[in-house]
């Protein structure tokens, strides 16, 4: 059993700040379903943190026999110290360090029927960034794009509010608006930016086309420069006094009109 002065678990302690997260790319996944889903989905787990005195749970023993059987290195702390590592109020007993997979515009699923991505800008809240993820993958989209600007994924709190999302499908962060537009315009791939100004009603434009569907940040919404060059402009219908709705609800309601127009579900 390591103390918190082992080099390993220092290490593992840096990983919670985001430019040592961005620098060594990795980061950290935490609870036990949370990691069950990294390793069943075959992504990159390098190391598993435990504290045996936590894991009282019989899906926790058999967590560390998955790990070892994929060459997973185990590493056994104090519950003190594990306590220091961990990020929610109740550990679970398990942290995982994992690598961040650098994925590319490339990495987007666009070849299956008509795409549906989505595009983020500007979105800050981790909470409202991981909830918008979540609904792409239950939305059956073929990957999200993060702009310059936009928060951080791989942030503890955007990684739980994905509930695991981020395991099923591409998430490209960190492009320019530019080099996106362009890798769209190339592929025929429409942009449609929610905004309560829109010119049309969400549901009057067509989405069975492939589309990759704007959300903008929660101040200002989409940045006026990308909004003068995206296709189409909507707004999702308000009869109530509600003067906005919350960005990702607003990404949530595109994606199921999408599926809704293309029969899908």
């Amino acid at each position: 059993m390591l103390s918190k002065n082992n080099p390993r678990v220092k290490y593992v302690r840096r990983l919670a700040n985001h430019r040592f997260r961005d620098k060594e790319k990795k980061f950290l996944v935490e609870g036990i379903r949370f990691v069950e889903e990294a390793i069943s989905s075959a992504w990159p787990v390098e190391m598993l943190v435990y504290s045996k005195e936590i894991m009282e749970n019989p899906r926790a023993e058999n967590l560390l026999k998955t790990a070892a059987a994929s060459n997973i290195s185990l590493l056994e702390v104090e519950v003190k110290d594990f306590g220091e590592l961990a990020e929610t109020v109740t550990p679970q007993g398990v942290i995982a360090v994992a690598a961040q997979r650098g994925q590319q515009l490339e990495d987007l699923e666009t070849e299956d029927g008509p795409a549906l991505l989505v595009l983020v800008d500007g979105v800050q809240d981790p909470g409202n960034l991981g909830t918008i993820v979540r609904s792409a993958d239950a939305a059956g989209a073929g990957g999200v794009i993060l702009l310059e600007g936009t928060a951080d994924i791989y942030n503890p709190k955007a990684l739980r509010a994905t509930m695991g999302s981020i395991f099923h499908l591409p998430v490209v962060q960190g492009v320019s608006a530019q080099d996106v537009l362009a890798y769209l315009k190339q592929r025929g791939i429409k942009t449609v930016a929610g905004d309560p100004c829109g010119s049309r009603v969400l549901s009057e434009i067509d989405l069975k086309v492939p589309c990759a569907l704007v959300a903008g940040s929660e101040a200002g919404g989409i940045n006026k420069s990308l909004k003068e060059n995206v296709d189409e402009t909507a707004r999702i219908p308000m009869p109530g006094r509600a003067e906005s709705l919350n960005v990702a609800i607003s990404a949530s309601i595109m994606l199921y009109e999408a599926l809704r127009q293309r029969g899908t579900g």
